[in-house]
Parts: C-alpha cells; structure tokens; sequence
C-alpha cells in the first residue's frame, strides 16, 4: 500500500511536502516525494490523506494503563495525597476490572496515534490487552518487597510471570521486563537481584526521584511517605528505616541498580549533576513525564540538562489516575511549554525536539529504536496519519510546530502498527468485545466512587 499525504515527517530527516510511503509486509519499503513513488510503484494501491501528516506512531514510554478506569477518580490534591488515596481504590480492581480498564486505556491509545507503550504493572491483564488489540509495547512486571524476608518469594514470583507473560504473547510486538517498585516500597535488595536477573536481555524500568517526598524520605528518612508505608505495615524490620544522607539515585546506583544494559529511570525530577553524570555513565535512559509532574506538583525535571549530558529521553504519559488520559498530544504541549518558562531564552525548547521525544525519542529509551520511532526503509510499519486540515492547523507552515502546538487526538485519522491498520476514521480494528468492556468499565467507575 501507498501512503500519501500532504507532509510526510520521518523525524530523522526533513520534512517531505507532498510525500508519500509505501509499506509492505509490515515494513516501510519506501519514502519519498508521492509523485515518484506513484510513478515508481504505478500498480500500487494508493490511499491518500490529503492535507495531513504521515508520521511514526508516537512511542509512550511509560504509563499505567489498566488505571484508565481510575481517571477523575482522585482529584485536585498534590502527590503526598494522591499516591495513597489512589493506591486504596486500585485494591478494590478486581482482574477483570483491570483487562477491560486496559484495553479502553489501549483503544484511546490508538486512536490518539500512540502505537508502543511501555507500561509498569503488576498484572497480566496489561500484557493481554495490549496482546488482543495488536499494539508494540514493552510492559514490564513491577516487583517489590519491604521486608527483607519476602524478597526472595517476591522475586521468584515475578521471574515466574515474566516467564509465563513472554510465552503467551506476540513476541515480534509485546517484550515482556521487569520494574523495581518505587523506592519508598522497595527493600534494597531487590534493585540488586533484579540487576542480576535482567542482565544484558531483560529490559528494566524504575521510578526515579520522582518526588520531594521521596527525596526527603531517602536522604533523611521522614516524609509524609515514611508515615503512610507504617500506616500499611509494609515494612516488617526493626529500625522501619534507616535515613541514608544520598540522593535517591546515589541510593538506588549503590545498590546495583544501574548495572544491567537496558535501564530506564522514569521521572527523575530531583537529581543532582552528579546524579546525571552517573545516569550518563551506564547509560541509564530517562522517562519524561512533565504532565503528571506538573498536574501532582512534584516539580520540573531539568530536561536541558539530560540534553547536554546524552541521555536517551522518551516521553511517557504515565498513569490516567493522574492525567486522566494517555494522550501525548497535552504531554507534548505542556511539556514544551513548562520547559520554556523555566529555561527562558537561554535554553529554548523547538518544538520539533519534542515530537522527537516522542517518536524516536522513545524508540531509543525503550531501545527499540531499530525498528520504529522514525519513518525509514526497512523499519516496521508502525504510522499514523494526523489531520492537518482544522482551522486550528491552518495555514501550516511549519507542521512539526503544528502537531505539537495545535494538534489533538482527535485529528488523528489512522493508526497502523507492523503494517496493520487497527484505527480508521474513528473505528477501530480489532478482535475485542468493545461494548462489553466498555460497560464494564462504567460500573467499574461506580464502585470505585462508592
């Protein structure tokens, strides 16, 4: 099939006006100006958008996707509050809430033009959403113990799922790895076993330095954090904690944290240069979440800084609990708009370095970036089509800007991922009972607010 539009943006090369991109057999075989290729593959069929972009499937590195039904559920409070009103709701999710919660989450995806999530959870029902919809992601199977004493079962268990996930999906989309639980819920011994076992084939994600109240409870040992893990009795040792006088990621690097080849450290808000040069030093990829950050007030991470130093930035919506969609359209924006009022004219943020983050960006912190996140011969057919045409989009001079100042999920046309078109002028294609899950998740929504 020939893909035409009016802007084709491969993001690792200029913008082609009235471009075009052929795919067969899931795999770009082709890119170039529509006329060439029309002529080029005369027996082609051909589809084109018009005034619209054709560009890579945004990449989301991170985000939570089987809380879709938690959006709007806690409101209007700053993380301190948020983390455990949140964390007592999710227990009421039962399995089944959480698959048809997951794949809402992963159909608003594709009809947003995300095709790759990465995704921290400690459920199946994650892995077998994104598997019946067709999506790419890297859904990683978060692990955590406070107790000395139950690491090793906490760690056998999730080795056992990681084990059971991979066997049961596609394994050319779906890559299953494995995620510490956040610091404040981990006993440190577990960033070092999963070192061990992750090695240099298991991809690793972590929650890093997130929040002041993380910091503070790392460094000195007393935040409204220490209070609430007492609350819950998690931690079963005497002393409760010790205060370790480092930053949280001097912490986690302590312990082994960062040795194994594929980590990515999500958040990472509080760190010091000497945190970065480190993150720098083993290659330690970085997860920006600026809406989350923004909407709980954990603060601004120092985006120019892991620009300067190398690091391999991915953008990531995180949980809708706390953003209320998955959307990287507002991700996007905000976040250019966040990093410019603070970085002022010195440290200007353009536009299309953010749909970079977004798109190979991504790819890369995910390193996944060998096959998608850029339109490029021989890379997997991972694109969607977004409208151009709005009056809020023209005229477009400039559509890399476009996108990221003006587009919005509902200008996104289609959604294709390995070849296949799973979203087509709002109708998705896909082998899911969507009426059902959609039910489903509305009485889900009525228990939790009871």
């Amino acid at each position: 099939m020939l893909l035409c539009a009016d802007y084709v943006l491969p993001i690792t090369s200029d913008p082609i006006e009235s471009g075009a991109v052929l795919v067969r057999n899931g795999k770009i075989k082709d890119v170039g100006p529509a006329d060439q290729l029309r002529a080029r593959y005369a027996d082609e069929e051909v589809r084109d958008f018009g005034q619209a972009a054709l560009m890579p499937g945004f990449v989301n590195v991170h985000s939570h996707v089987e809380y879709t039904v938690m959006r709007g559920v806690v409101h209007d409070v700053p993380y301190a509050q948020w983390l455990p009103l949140v964390t007592e709701k999710s227990g009421a999710l039962t399995a089944a809430d959480l698959y048809d919660s997951a794949l809402i989450g992963g159909l608003e995806a594709l009809a947003s033009g995300i095709t790759t999530l990465g995704d921290i959870t400690g459920s199946e029902s994650t892995v077998r959403a994104l598997n019946a919809l067709g999506m790419r992601g890297v859904i990683y199977r978060e692990v955590g113990a406070m107790d000395r004493r139950r690491v090793e079962y906490a760690m056998e268990a999730a080795e056992s799922d990681i084990e059971r996930w991979t066997s049961a999906v596609n394994s050319d989309l779906i890559t299953i790895g494995i995620a510490p639980a956040p610091l404040y819920r981990c006993h440190p011994m577990i960033f070092k076993l999963v070192s061990e076992y992750a090695g240099d084939a298991i991809p690793v994600a972590m929650h890093l330095a997130g929040s002041q109240e993380e910091y503070d409870f790392i460094e000195s040992g007393s935040s409204s954090l220490s209070v609430e893990i007492m609350h819950r009795r998690e931690y079963m040792e005497i002393p409760p904690w010790l205060p370790t006088g480092v930053t949280p990621a001097n912490y986690v690097l302590n312990w082994g944290a960062f040795d194994a080849k594929q980590v990515m450290a999500i958040h990472c808000v509080h760190v010091s240069d000497a945190d970065i040069q480190k993150m720098r030093e083993y290659d330690v990829a970085v997860g920006f979440c600026p809406r989350c950050n923004a909407h709980l007030g954990m603060g601004v991470a120092p985006l120019d800084e892991f620009r300067k130093a190398g690091l391999r930035i991915g953008l990531g919506t995180d949980s809708p609990a706390a953003t209320d969609s998955g959307d990287m359209f507002p991700e996007m924006r905000i976040g250019l708009m966040v990093q410019r009022a603070v970085g002022g004219g010195r440290h200007f943020l353009a536009a299309h370095s953010m749909l970079e983050m977004a798109t190979i960006g991504g790819a890369r912190a995910l390193r996944i970036d060998d096959k998608v996140g850029s339109l490029e011969v021989g890379k997997r057919a991972d694109i969607t089509a977004v409208d151009m045409s709005g009056s809020h989009q023209t005229p477009t001079d400039t559509p890399m800007s476009a996108l990221v100042n003006t587009g919005s999920a509902s200008d996104v046309l289609m959604t294709m991922v390995d070849g296949n078109v799973l979203y087509d002028q709002n109708k998705w294609h896909t082998d899911v009972e969507l009426a059902k899950s959609i039910a489903h998740v509305m009485m889900t929504r009525r228990k939790l607010r009871k």
